[in-house]
């Protein structure tokens, strides 16, 4: 496998949170000199420099999030489940009503789970928590959804959803695959960006009069955010806060401010892209991988109208969610991406220097894992995929020594 690490051409729209700008999600970077480079063998989990602690099993695991000023680790099930534990105690818990209805099947059914920026709430005073699931739509058409409803938590071992309503709604299709739905909240709290895939149609990718293939800036009531590069236009287009997208599976933002987004490729061409407003990233037109029934795909040119991604991986590593780091427990690798790989079965530490990728190195995991979370002490949680040799294990990496 290598990581090439390709220079970065942006469209020139401010940074957020205190760089250069007032507005959140926004980049300026200037034309990285980095020259494609390929790493060296990945790290065998024995000589990992951290331990691994297994903390119990769960059913289709898909995300994860703690719940702001506790030790409460709350996952998503696909099939519809949300639990929580105790990662101090080990105590476990789950979500016993107000969830909602899932169209479960393929790459469907429950997905994020996100607290509310404003979660100031003692236990079972309840707040705001946001989640993505897959809803069913007319005839045989399906497409992602975001919710939010009061969390209460009355008892250790018990939680309830109250007024769950939806806030946005997907393009539907047809097909059970490329949702993506991630969610994640701008460093000042006022704005949400979801991620909207393709949904293997590919085409819609490249069309912004509809919302798929897409990183979306909302308010947090769902609406399209004003200040979008396409929000005069009304509807799905004023949602779009960039273009050119497959399978957008993680999404984070740096210490910086900038925003980072990741995604699966076809057949290889697994892309970690800067996010910038407005941009276009070349999907379906341009890719570092091919299309799975053979046919080729141009490679991105240094003259095409599409942005680069800063980094891709060739064979895939199939990247399931996106960590920038911020911890210090692990100390050398604050600031940078943490990437889970399905197909790769590892933990993928590209190391981030301002607007550029400048390193990476692969632990392997012996297993396919689906999501990376930071705990308050800077511990690094990942869930395992309950798919071939792997079961679902909630794991905890601390450094060694």
């Amino acid at each position: 496998m290598r990581l090439a690490l390709l220079p970065l051409f942006l469209a020139t729209t401010a940074a957020c949170n205190g760089t250069a700008t007032d507005e959140p999600g926004a980049a300026v970077a200037s034309a990285g000199d980095a020259a494609p480079i390929t790493r060296g063998e990945a790290i065998e989990l024995a000589d990992a420099p951290f331990t691994v602690e297994a903390m119990g099993n769960f059913e289709e695991p898909w995300a994860a999030d703690f719940m702001p000023g506790t030790n409460l680790l709350f996952i998503t099930g696909k099939k519809g489940e949300i639990w929580f534990k105790d990662v101090a105690t080990g105590k476990l818990g789950s979500v016993e009503s107000g969830l909602p209805e899932v169209d479960y099947g393929g790459q469907g059914g429950m997905g994020d789970i996100a607290f509310g920026p404003d979660w100031e709430r003692p236990m079972g005073q309840g707040g705001d928590l946001y989640l993505s699931w897959v809803e069913a739509g007319e005839g045989d058409t399906r497409g992602g959804v975001v919710g939010r409803g009061k969390l209460l938590c009355e008892s250790a071992d018990s939680c309830r959803l109250v007024g769950l309503e939806v806030l946005w709604r997907q393009d539907k299709t047809e097909g059970r695959g490329h949702y993506s739905h991630r969610i994640h909240f701008s460093p000042d709290g006022q704005y949400m960006f979801v991620t909207s895939g393709d949904r293997q149609e590919q085409d819609p990718a490249q069309d912004t009069g509809n919302n798929l293939g897409t990183v979306l800036r909302l308010n947090l009531d769902g609406s399209a955010a004003a200040g979008n590069p396409m929000y005069d236009e009304g509807g799905s287009t004023a949602e779009i806060w960039s273009y050119g997208h497959r399978n957008l599976l993680g999404l984070d933002f740096a210490p910086d401010g900038r925003l980072w987004e990741i995604e699966m490729g076809p057949k290889h061409g697994d892309e970690l892209n800067l996010v910038s407003a407005g941009s276009n990233y070349g999907w379906p037109e341009a890719s570092y991988g091919d299309n799975y029934n053979g046919v080729p795909i141009p490679d991105h040119k240094a003259d095409d109208p599409y942005v680069k991604p800063v980094a891709y991986w060739v064979p895939a590593t199939s990247p399931a969610s996106l960590l920038i780091y911020s911890g210090n427990l692990f100390g050398g690798w604050t600031g940078d991406a943490l990437v889970p790989g399905l197909s790769g079965q590892e933990l993928n530490v590209v190391e981030l220097e301002g607007d550029r990728a400048t390193g990476m190195v692969s632990y392997q995991m012996g297993a396919r894992i689906r999501e990376v979370v930071e705990g308050a002490d800077g511990a690094i949680y990942l869930l395992e995929d309950d798919r071939g040799p792997s079961d679902g294990t909630l794991l905890r990496l601390r450094p060694k020594g």
